[in-house]
């Protein structure tokens, strides 16, 4: 009867620690789960993800459209296609598209222009209406580096191709527009030079009477010197004299050197700046030439300004008949540019 009473006392003991210690260890597994609910609903979904896939050498992408709800493949051209070319394809296949766009891994917006081969060797975000997709740029093993430089190749012969057929026809073209050109500004200066050569010729005379002039004043001045000294007056009176006159002279000069001062003279071919000249006889010769040329264009009503840029407008297009007709841009064989 004592040991019985042993054992029924330690199984109730046993019991009653077994219900004292369950609700903690209960507790104790309901504290995690709480949490990591918790956890689990304050993070965002994440976005959806799209595996870009390669089909027969060339990317594939295949988007859920939003209003058919169905699975579309979209094949995409790198070399060719833009970013404004695959998102208005998406559009057209799905009119419940109502707005598009591509995004850097980074958030940052791509331009339309850029071209698809930039975009498709990183990840990217493709937004369609308010979904944003994280697209995984897949391997591109299948598109070897060799079929790459055949197609670079390819490129290459057909501008050449092109270049070969056309470029003379175009170059013809241009050499006649050109030639057109160059024949209307002939027709339209041919007046303009006969006059001009008519007014050179009035201003070329006053120039050399100018010249002479000078020179017969000179040779007056000098002989009316030497009377007054040897005939009239003596050397003692007329030293003071000479001195006074040497020194207007020199006065002379100087004021020519501060009314040509900050002043340009336009020639028929080119402008002429013309201060602070020194008194150089050649100098001044051209320059009266030159004032008496445009006091003479004034009076006869010739534009000596619309006159220099037609010269200058013959002078450019002289110039590109003479670029175009290069052998090199004709692409002559070597022989003929070493003649």
């Amino acid at each position: 009867m004592a040991s019985l009473r042993r054992v029924l006392t330690l199984r109730f003991g046993v019991i009653n620690c077994a219900r004292t210690i369950r609700p903690l260890f209960s507790e104790r597994l309901r504290t995690p789960a709480v949490l990591s609910t918790v956890l689990f609903t304050s993070l965002p979904p994440p976005p959806p993800v799209i595996e870009l896939q390669y089909r027969y050498g060339r990317p594939v992408l295949q988007l859920m459209l939003p209003s058919r709800g169905e699975a579309c493949r979209f094949a995409i051209r790198p070399m060719t296609m833009t970013v404004a070319d695959f998102l208005s394809d998406v559009q057209r296949e799905d009119p419940g598209v109502s707005s598009t766009s591509i995004l850097t891994s980074d958030g940052q917006k791509v331009s339309s222009a850029t071209l698809l081969d930039s975009v498709l060797g990183k990840n990217f975000q493709l937004v369609i209406n308010d979904t944003t997709y994280s697209v995984i740029s897949g391997p591109s093993d299948e598109v070897c580096h060799d079929h790459l430089t055949g197609l670079e190749d390819v490129k290459a012969v057909v501008h050449m191709l092109y270049s070969a057929l056309h470029l003379p026809e175009h170059q013809r073209l241009k050499e006649r527009q050109l030639l057109e050109r160059l024949d209307a500004l002939t027709q339209e200066i041919q007046p303009l030079e006969k006059v001009r050569a008519g007014l050179e010729a009035r201003a070329e005379a006053d120039a050399r009477r100018y010249v002479w002039g000078g020179l017969a004043y000179m040779a007056l001045q000098g002989g009316f010197m030497g009377w007054l000294t040897w005939c009239v007056f003596s050397w003692d009176v007329m030293e003071p004299v000479t001195y006074f006159i040497t020194f207007t002279w020199s006065m002379g000069l100087l004021a020519y050197f501060i009314l040509t001062q900050c002043q340009q003279v336009h020639s028929p071919t080119e402008t002429v700046s013309a201060a602070n000249q020194e008194f150089m006889y050649a100098d001044a010769k051209d320059r009266h030439f030159l004032t008496s040329l445009h006091r003479a264009a004034a009076k006869e009503g010739f534009s000596i300004t619309h006159y220099n840029n037609l010269k200058k407008e013959i002078g450019t297009v002289e110039y590109d008949l003479h670029r175009l007709r290069n052998p090199i841009s004709l692409q002559l064989p070597v022989e003929q540019l070493q003649r």
